[in-house]
């Protein structure tokens, strides 16, 4: 019967369980005996308590190796052939999504209708509507202004807080701020003395042209975003106008003189105060037009430069957003700080 349990005992489920819970039974059982022994030293000798601390660490040692043999017979598997097949699954199963989403591409492609056709939904009421209905409901001369500004001024509004996200995830990786102290950080002034490399060297040729051209860069962009409900343009590509100018100025003046008028502080106020108008003002227009009451905004005289209700001063806001996150990335990727 002992024997069939001190078979037990050495069975791989037993010593696996044994494993699990972090050590042995027996060994347990030992070390309480021994602690009890030692709390009662009269009653065995001091060669024969060596003798068991002995025997207590073989059997340690001996338990710790059975365990460790245990363990690597069962990973042994996992780290050899299972490794193998393993890897080699990733790979089949890479393969065949890829060509999964492959084959769901290409059929939807396939069923698309023809380029074209009079029946596709491309030709239908709403791009209508946007043609011959545009300029008098919105009251902009520039029909791609009035359908993205008017029409669908809420995806605008996304794809304006689009960049904004942008701007501020680059700002989180990237913007080197001070110490706890308030003093400036070693990375901000490693970044800063590094950065004197490309300042401006007194280039006169550059700076005469910057000076030259950042002026009439910046009003051609407020050109293009004021007459955006009249002529082509709008707040995207003058807001990108406006920051390239804005950049040049940078590139030819250095951080000094363009953080007069252009700092971390601005980009801030700007992009916030740009987002929360355009918001507000469009939440107005929609809740007055969905419950059919009199809105004081109106379309005006088409081909004024006041016209159009709110599309003029939504160009406005958007390109402010535009031209403030340009200059944003810029400075950001080459110096760490706005």
């Amino acid at each position: 019967m002992a024997k069939l349990k001190s078979n037990y005992e050495q069975t791989l489920w037993v010593r696996f369980i044994r494993w699990m819970k972090g050590g042995s039974d027996a060994l347990e059982n030992s070390m309480i005996a021994s602690l009890e022994e030692k709390a009662e030293p009269n009653l065995i000798s001091a060669e024969e308590l060596a003798e068991r601390e002995h025997a207590l660490e073989e059997q340690h040692r001996k338990d710790l190796e059975s365990e460790r043999q245990f363990f690597d017979k069962m990973h042994s598997w996992s780290r050899t052939r299972g490794s193998r097949i393993t890897d080699f699954l990733y790979r089949l199963m890479s393969v065949v999504i890829c060509l999964a989403i492959i084959y769901i591409l290409l059929n939807t492609v396939s069923q698309l209708p023809k380029f074209g056709d009079s029946n596709n939904p491309l030709n239908n009421e709403v791009s209508e509507r946007y043609i011959e209905k545009g300029m008098e409901e919105t009251g902009a001369v520039n029909i791609v202004a009035g359908m993205i500004l008017d029409y669908r001024a809420f995806d605008t509004l996304g794809e304006s807080h689009v960049l904004f996200i942008a701007a501020c995830s680059v700002l989180i990786l990237l913007k080197l701020n001070l110490d706890k102290d308030g003093r400036p950080a070693r990375e901000k002034l490693d970044a800063e003395a590094n950065d004197r490399v490309y300042e401006p060297k007194s280039d006169d040729i550059l700076q005469k042209i910057a000076a030259l051209l950042v002026p009439i860069a910046m009003l051609f962009g407020i050109y293009i975003v004021l007459n955006g409900h009249i002529s082509p343009g709008g707040g995207f590509s003058g807001g990108a106008i406006i920051g390239a100018a804005l950049i040049l100025h940078l590139n030819a003046f250095g951080y000094e003189k363009t953080g007069r008028f252009f700092s971390y502080t601005t980009f801030r106020v700007v992009s916030y105060a740009s987002l929360s108008f355009y918001a507000i003002a469009k939440a107005y227009s929609f809740f007055t037009g969905a419950n059919h009451l009199e809105s004081i905004i109106t379309p005006g005289n088409p081909g004024d430069l006041m016209s159009a209700g709110l599309i003029l001063p939504l160009n406005i806001a958007v390109g402010l957003v535009v031209a403030c996150t340009m200059y944003a990335f810029y400075t950001l990727f080459r110096k760490g700080d706005v």
